[in-house]
């Protein structure tokens, strides 16, 4: 049984750097620009903290990905493809890629370049990943978060491309990073302002009643004076729908895998993937030390795995919400 690599976030150096010293096989990161998907104020790398996050990585025997995971803005295909040359140039161990434009041009261009499909491509079919495989050579694949764990392990019987899947962070009910309901409240697209919800269309408004979140305007929730404010991103918002005011879509929580790692050691996943660029270095130590440990045992004995209480209580302070799930992976209804 292959054990699967734990590829972490990297949304700064620091971060980069805990990731590695708390046991990451993998970092994935992307640059200052909107070739990536997490593209905001304070996040992603420069040229120079590029490289020595690379050397720091390489050094200690870890790999490192360069997400160039939007799409290409017509008109301006020349900055994508110029990140792809800067990645091959870094000499990254893959590209994480969705834009088929520049998965052809990064096959074209630099055919040693490891090429990964990302999430952002919405392939959930071992049809669209063989596809990706013949037209682009690409070898890796991350597969959204709307699958079972039985169509995950279906793609993985039917296609001899390694198979990635979340196993920490945020959820995502629409296609990935492509948010229709995100863009029509705030007029961009999540896929290149890096966030479901740009900071300048977020406000606060404290009310008699508490506190109100908004996005564009729009009420996303509210808060009692007794309740924590979350961040307002609109399929995690409390609406009121026939009389009740529920999570309508989404509730805030966290995907987290860990009691069904020895059922995806199983079927063959060949990494398990952590959210949260845009999260602390804090944060990346401290679900990258409890993965680690947790992957760790669940190979050792998957026969007798169990999660223990402390990785229970570790992710859960760093969860949405204080709460987890195994969300699409488990459907007990069917």
């Amino acid at each position: 049984m292959r054990k699967p690599e734990l590829v972490c976030p990297a949304g700064s150096l620091p971060a980069l750097k805990a990731a590695v010293d708390h046991g990451a096989d993998t970092v994935y990161m992307g640059l200052k620009d909107a070739t990536n998907a997490r593209n905001f104020a304070g996040l992603n790398f420069d040229q120079n903290a590029a490289r020595e996050g690379i050397r720091y990585a390489h050094s200690r025997g870890r790999q490192v990905l360069m997400a160039i995971n939007t799409y290409a803005q017509a008109g301006e295909e020349a900055r994508w493809r110029q990140a792809v040359d800067f990645a091959a140039d870094l000499g990254v161990d893959a590209v994480i890629l969705a834009d088929p434009g520049l998965l052809d041009y990064a096959a074209r261009t630099h055919p040693q370049l490891r090429r990964h499909l990302s999430v952002q491509g919405s392939a959930t079919s071992y049809e669209a990943l063989n596809f990706a495989r013949d037209a682009f050579g690409i070898s890796r694949a991350v597969l959204p978060r709307v699958l079972t764990l039985p169509q995950v392990e279906h793609v993985i019987a039917h296609t001899d491309i390694e198979i990635e899947v979340f196993g920490f962070g945020s959820l995502c009910v629409m296609v990935e990073g492509r948010c229709l309901l995100s863009s029509y409240a705030t007029g961009e697209s999540p896929n290149t302002a890096g966030v479901c919800s740009p900071a300048k269309a977020v406000r606060w408004v404290e009310t008699p009643r508490g506190t109100q979140a908004r996005l564009s305007g729009i009420l996303i929730d509210e808060y009692g004076n007794d309740e924590s404010a979350g961040y307002p991103t609109l399929c995690k918002g409390r609406f009121a729908v026939g009389g009740e005011t529920y999570y309508a879509l989404e509730e805030p929580t966290s995907l987290n895998v860990i009691s069904a790692l020895p059922e995806l050691l199983r079927i063959g996943v060949a990494a398990i993937k952590v959210e949260g660029r845009q999260r602390s270095p804090a944060y990346v130590a401290e679900v990258t030390r409890t993965l680690r440990a947790a992957i760790d045992a669940a190979c050792t004995d998957p026969q007798r795995f169990s999660p223990r209480p402390a990785w229970d209580a570790a992710l859960g302070k760093v969860s949405e919400g204080q709460h987890v799930t195994l969300g699409a992976y488990l459907r007990p209804w069917k």
